[in-house]
């Protein structure tokens, strides 16, 4: 079957939902969102108020399920980037729905069967460990699909549907965790998390994708090291994915300092108590739902360059008047202002990544970038928690007129770091465009670098031979 397009459908405006696989991959994964924002707010209060309740060990015990999260970006993302880049990424995405929906199964029956707290703590860590692996395949050979399915002019659309839903998620996933749990049982949770893999699976199946889904025939790839030495090599060569790792970097080392010290600021700075932290998380997230419909109407006219780093510089202002406030109203508009501001960034990062990086090299592209940006965060929080526990712990100083004390001082570095990554990125992203959402002309450039979307018909073609952010 001829899978390319044909100029009318080249340049047929799309609906809302750009195509039918769009819409099908985006509902599942939309549904997907809300089963791992249950189950993660499900992990921590099992482990908290249930298995180790009452305990000392109790919060060595919920560090532990973010360890075993973390780890695996680093010790499965790198080689898993080189062989989603060989496999098949549809079949790919199938085979990793299918073993975490199993995994989760295997969690219930623990749940139920209620063994010693070690043996339960035991297999809640290997079994997100495992889950989190199958992520590390997941996310690129999703990443990479989105590009098969979606042109250029329209990327910054399907991530910003995405993003939105995602913070929608945020919103939604925690308050229903709990009832859950503590109402009808850490079973119920867990179940919810298993069907919303189990959705994903089926649309995704119900997909029709390009025929050419996997980027190297069998024979075309060498060997493990050197198809890994090669996306290395490409990626610090590319200007494009360089500007956005550094950029993250910055960035990144900023966030997590809010992340990290945010109660103490509402406490210390906005002197609220510590009962009404859980509104900054709720106005940080409404700001990002609603930077992330804008970004997904309007990042594409505007440009996603511009958008990039003009949204950077919007987020450094919002975080450094946040940082000056001394009660909690005022202090929530800024932090929704920084939600609203950071969301279009996650939104373009995707369809910059797709524009510079040829499809043969996606899955190693970012499995360079997601460790980086996990491993900025950590030592982000790391270095936070430091300094402000010792070296700014008794800090206080009057700059003209202005009092600082240790938690706005650092939350005022965050701010400095996110613009200085904004001024960053407009300096050297100069000159890069992608094509735009209202053009008439077939999109070339990405019609050389990667196969065009299948026309809609009811036959299903072979699928071909033998998953991000701020």
């Amino acid at each position: 079957m001829d899978t390319s397009a044909s100029p009318a459908s080249a340049t047929k405006k799309p609906g809302f939902f750009i195509n039918r696989n769009f819409a099908l991959l985006w509902g599942g994964q939309s549904i997907s969102n809300v089963g791992d924002f249950v189950f993660d707010t499900t992990l921590v209060l099992w482990i908290a108020t249930i298995i180790a309740s009452g305990q000392s060990w109790g919060p060595l015990a919920v560090s532990g399920v973010l360890l075993t999260t973390a780890l695996p970006i680093f010790l499965i993302g790198p080689i898993a980037g080189v062989f989603v880049d060989r496999w098949d990424k549809r079949r790919t995405m199938l085979t990793m729905d299918a073993a975490r929906a199993i995994l989760i199964g295997l969690l219930l029956l623990v749940a139920i069967g209620k063994p010693p707290a070690f043996w339960q703590l035991s297999a809640i860590y290997a079994i997100v460990f495992l889950a989190s692996a199958c992520a590390q395949f997941f996310n690129p050979a999703r990443f990479t699909l989105l590009g098969d399915i979606v042109e250029e002019p329209y990327r910054a659309r399907a991530s910003g549907l995405g993003q939105t839903t995602q913070s929608l998620a945020t919103v939604i996933g925690p308050p229903i965790a709990a009832p859950l749990l503590f109402a009808v049982g850490v079973q119920w949770a867990l179940i919810v998390n298993a069907l919303s893999f189990a959705a994903s699976f089926l649309t995704i199946l119900a997909m029709r994708v390009p025929q050419a889904s996997s980027s190297a025939a069998d024979g075309q790839h060498g060997s493990f090291f050197q198809d890994f030495g090669a996306g290395i090599r490409f990626f610090v060569g590319n200007r494009v994915l360089v500007t956005l790792l550094i950029t993250v970097i910055l960035v990144t080392l900023g966030i997590g300092a809010i992340n990290a010290l945010g109660v103490f600021f509402v406490i210390q700075n906005l002197h609220a108590p510590a009962s009404l932290y859980g509104w900054l998380d709720f106005s940080v997230g409404i700001g990002a739902i609603a930077g992330a419909i804008a970004a997904s109407i309007f990042a594409s006219k505007i440009g996603e360059v511009r958008t990039f780093w003009s949204c950077l510089l919007a987020a450094g202002i919002s975080v450094i008047a946040f940082a000056r406030m001394t009660s909690l109203p005022p202090g929530l508009v800024f932090a929704a202002l920084a939600g609203l501001s950071i969301a279009p960034v996650n939104v373009v990062v995707g369809p910059l990544m797709l524009h510079a990086t040829p499809r043969e090299f996606l899955g190693r592209a970012t499995a360079v970038l997601n460790p980086v940006q996990a491993l900025a965060s950590i030592l982000s929080i790391t270095l936070a928690g430091a300094l402000a526990s010792t070296l700014l712990h008794d800090f206080h100083a009057t700059v003209a007129g202005l009092a600082f004390g240790p938690f706005d001082t650092i939350f005022m570095g965050t701010g400095i770091l996110i613009m200085l990554g904004g001024l960053y990125a407009m300096v050297s992203l100069r000159g890069v465009t992608l094509a735009r959402a209202d053009t008439s002309e077939p999109v070339a450039t990405a019609a050389a670098r990667q196969p065009a979307a299948e026309p809609e018909t009811d036959e299903r073609p072979e699928t071909g031979a033998s998953v991000r952010q701020l």
